[in-house]
């Protein structure tokens, strides 16, 4: 049997690739959601290690120059993001599946890089983006602009990943994400290495 792959979520935010990441979790209890590391400020209620590990500038940039990333990007207002190898690491000890949310740059990072990688876009239209941005006022009106000014070019990207899902409604959108995820898994474990 080959190795389980590594799922890879992405897509412009406010797409809603966190709400539907939890509810494949639910769905498939065999994955874990691998956490990001960022140098961004904690909002109310975050903790580190279990929405992001939230390192300093210099804290992140010591780890690139280590190598203990699989992938970084730097994002809006310079600020960076990353996937530490020893969060995929972490997750294989325990016998489950890594689900990465990332960003479409660091999802083509692990596309290329991740032999195996399975990449899943989440998709809406600019207007529902910009409705949930605005709606969930974790932004700067300046940040949502940027946001959405990259989402376009986002958008454009969709087609460079394996599986593409529109969330025009969260159920529907949901069960696509469990049947894409079931249908890779059993793809998976029937490849001989």
């Amino acid at each position: 049997m080959s190795p389980a792959p590594v799922i890879v979520v992405t897509g412009p935010s406010g797409a809603g690739k966190g709400t539907l990441i939890a509810e494949l979790l639910r769905r498939l209890p065999q994955l874990e959601h691998s956490i990001s590391a960022t140098t961004r400020e904690r909002r109310p209620g975050e903790q580190d290690g279990r929405e992001y590990w939230f390192l300093t500038p210099e804290e992140f940039a010591r780890r690139v120059r280590a190598g203990e990333f699989l992938e970084h990007v730097t994002y809006v207002s310079q600020r960076c993001y990353g996937t530490l190898r020893s969060e995929l690491e972490r997750i294989a000890r325990g016998g489950r599946i890594c689900v990465l949310e990332l960003e479409t740059e660091g999802a083509l990072n692990i596309k290329r890089t991740v032999p195996g990688a399975v990449t899943i876009f989440i998709s809406a239209s600019v207007a529902e983006l910009e409705r949930r941005l605005k709606e969930r006022a974790t932004e700067t009106h300046t940040e949502i602009g940027e946001r959405l000014r990259l989402a376009h070019e986002q958008l454009e990207q969709a087609g460079e990943f394996d599986h593409v899902i529109v969330n025009d409604e969260l159920e529907h959108a949901a069960d696509e994400l469990e049947r894409v995820v079931r249908r890779e898994l059993a793809l998976a474990a029937t490849i001989e290495p």
